[in-house]
């Protein structure tokens, strides 16, 4: 039987290699001092509301996994209480790989980057297909958003941890970029008018 939430991943294989490569040590003082958790605190829910995209996966019945993106309008994996997330499943390519293995295997798992604050956050759980159930999707679906909602993907929340930073290289989305930019931009604007005023003279 388990002892801490982070057993979730540290199985005994794992603990194992842990213990053979040095580092059991300092993650059996982490889980006692400090494990993960198992609830969406507001810091997780601040980073949720950020998110436009993350990463699904899944696994068959016999364990072949697979990790299908999943992305639309800021904050679209949408809190529905301290365990549960739910998002809408927008039309695609029809392959129905995720639901098929959602089918016969319920655990799942959800992956989200941060690039530019140099943040990922790993969420176990187990996940369930939702059809036909138009409230929870009125309440999923964004009106701005040109994606159409066909079901509901609800993920119950068994572990979540926050990696460290390293190795996970800044990258910026074209908002954020224009936006720190347009100051530049504006004032190259300013002085391409001068230069021209000053030819025209």
């Amino acid at each position: 039987m388990s002892q801490f939430v982070s057993d979730i991943a540290f199985t005994p294989a794992v603990k194992n290699e842990q213990e053979k490569r040095g580092s059991r040590a300092a993650y059996g003082r982490m889980a006692k001092k400090h494990d993960w958790r198992s609830e969406i605190t507001p810091d997780l829910a601040a980073f949720l509301a950020e998110r436009d995209s993350f990463y699904l996966a899944t696994a068959s019945a016999d364990g072949r996994p697979y990790i299908q993106h999943r992305g639309g309008p800021k904050g679209f994996l949408r809190i529905l209480d301290s365990r549960n997330l739910a998002f809408a499943d927008f039309a695609g390519n029809k392959q129905y790989i995720s639901l098929g293995n959602l089918a016969e295997n319920d655990k799942a798992n959800i992956f989200l980057m941060d690039y530019a604050n140099q943040r990922r956050v790993k969420i176990w759980g187990r996940a369930e297909v939702v059809e036909g159930d138009s409230a929870l999707l009125s309440r999923l679906a964004a009106s701005d958003y040109r994606g159409k909602p066909e079901r509901a993907i609800r993920f119950t929340i068994e572990a979540w941890d926050v990696n460290c930073p390293q190795h996970i290289l800044r990258r910026y989305d074209e908002t954020t970029v224009e936006a720190v930019t347009r100051k530049l931009t504006n004032r190259i604007a300013e002085l391409e008018a001068e230069i021209a005023r000053l030819k025209r003279q």
